[in-house]
Parts: structure tokens; sequence; C-alpha cells
């Protein structure tokens, strides 16, 4: 709970040095800032949210109970990784007559972060089982949320 109120405080104070900064600038334009604003939370509410709450259904739907919580993080990281990525991948901002900007392979780039974020989620599911076995002697578990059959029959 103190790392809550901690981190609360400190968005806080960054909230309010960015209002008293916008403040004192000279060229603020406050219909720029609120049409930005407007475009950050359009883009998050009907756009984000959508897609994480869709994602969910479909891995509610396709994993088992006992890995959800791990393939949702792996989701959101994955998804986030490629929105940030996806203008460097298609090249926005990519010059032909300035060959240093934008130098790298994005596209492959974007591929191996995205393999280790799948790699990574793998080996922590596979050492979570293996330590979930360790303690309950290799049986296997009556609860909703273990292997064995659920109460419900399913």
């Amino acid at each position: 709970m103190r790392i809550r109120v901690a981190l609360v405080a400190v968005g806080t104070l960054t909230m309010g040095y960015a209002v008293l900064g916008a403040l004192a600038d000279p060229d603020l334009s406050p219909a720029g800032v609120l049409l930005f604003l407007a475009g950050v939370l359009v883009g998050h509410d009907l756009v984000w949210m959508v897609g994480l709450l869709a994602a969910g259904a479909v891995l509610t739907r396709v994993v088992p109970r006992r890995h959800r919580p791990l393939a949702r993080v792996a989701a959101i990281s994955a998804g986030t990784v490629t929105v940030v990525a996806l203008p460097l991948v298609l090249g926005f901002g990519r010059s032909p007559d300035n060959p240093s900007a934008l130098p790298l392979t994005y596209g492959r780039n974007l591929a191996v972060v995205l393999l280790l974020v799948v790699a990574a989620t793998a080996l922590t599911g596979l050492w979570r089982d293996r330590r979930r076995r360790r303690r309950t002697g290799g049986k296997k578990s009556a609860t909703p949320g273990g292997d064995g059959p659920r109460p419900d029959g399913r």
C-alpha cells in the first residue's frame, strides 16, 4: 500500500510540474493541447482497450486457467512492443536521400524481441509447472486452477 501511495504522489507531482511548465510556456496553444489529449483518450479507450479486451477474451478460451496470468502479461508486453515499433517497421520517417535515418532492420529486430517475449513466457510457465509439481509431489490437482478435472465437469 505504501508503494501505491508513493507512486500516486510521484505521479501527481510530475503532472503538476508538467502543467506549471505548460502554463509558463508563451507558445502554448490550449486548443492544440486539448486536441492532443482528446486524441490520446480516444486512442487509449477506443483502440487499445478494445484490442486488449478482445485479446483477453481469446486468451480466456484458449489458454488453461493456471497459465492465463502469464499469457496476459506476455500478450500485453508483445502488443505494447509492437505498437511502439510499428512506425519504425513500416518506415515512417525514412528518407531515400538520407540512408542514416532509420538504418536498422526494424522488422527483424521486432521479430527477435517478440520471440524473446514468447521464450521468456514459455520458460517461466515451465518453471512454474515444475515448481508446482514438486510442491504437490507430482499429483494432479482437482482444484479449478489445477490440471485435474474441474468440479463442473469441464
